[in-house]
């Protein structure tokens, strides 16, 4: 059974604008998607989702789908999501963890690096699979970036973790290496009809533990 944070216990020194206005607007793009029904909503999904194939080059959309330039498509994909849980699981992650990231980095710095771990995350999948040719949408590849700079950031942070019927605290260090290898092990056992892009996470976790150090403060918060 997966272990699921509610919380943690490292306060910040500032409020995290950044990381509320980045769920407001993921909510709100969610309700957009919503109202347009099964298939206005099905079609937004391949006009602003991930499609590695039209990424490459590989496939064109129709003149009546296409929206944005393919390229656009690894920033609006992130906005976007396939159902409650998933925007729900997102926005949990993000509002635990970033605030003390966005502490870290600063406002604009935290917006920057959000979205380039999200690009990033969806090359690393697109790379694994250049011919698919369903949409990927979804903010888990820049949260996990945020779960990868947290890593670095404070290793000794408290997080509580629910586990039925119990909640119980876990060294930050614990429980995201714990959720990384569970990502690892999902992506080498997926199979192709998969609708989870384990690979986004991976690569989204691995870039924001490396960026950090390039947009972390001065000083600031470590440890």
């Amino acid at each position: 059974m997966p272990l699921f944070p509610i919380g943690d216990d490292n306060p910040t020194r500032s409020v995290p604008v950044v990381t509320f206005a980045v769920i407001g607007a993921t909510v709100l793009v969610f309700l957009w998607q919503s109202s347009l029904g099964p298939a206005a909503g099905e079609q937004a999904v391949y006009r602003y989702g991930v499609i590695p194939a039209v990424l490459f080059g590989r496939a064109r959309l129709s003149v009546d789908v296409a929206a944005v330039p393919a390229y656009m498509t690894l920033v609006t994909s992130m906005f976007m999501h396939g159902g409650w849980l998933h925007l729900g699981g997102n926005m949990l992650f993000l509002y635990i963890f970033g605030n003390n990231v966005e502490d870290a980095m600063g406002h604009f710095r935290f917006l920057l690096f959000y979205l380039v771990c999200g690009v990033l995350a969806s090359l690393v999948f697109a790379a694994t699979a250049p011919v698919a040719a369903m949409p990927v949408i979804g903010a888990s590849g820049a949260v996990s970036g945020i779960l990868g700079a947290y890593l670095i950031l404070h290793p000794r942070a408290r997080v509580y973790v629910f586990l039925l019927p119990v909640v119980f605290p876990l060294p930050a260090w614990m429980f995201l290496i714990f959720w990384f290898g569970g990502q690892a092990l999902s992506a080498a056992m997926a199979t192709a009809s998969d609708n989870i892009a384990w690979w986004a996470h991976i690569g989204g976790f691995v870039a924001g533990a490396v960026l950090i150090f390039f947009f972390r403060r001065r000083r600031g918060p470590w440890g």
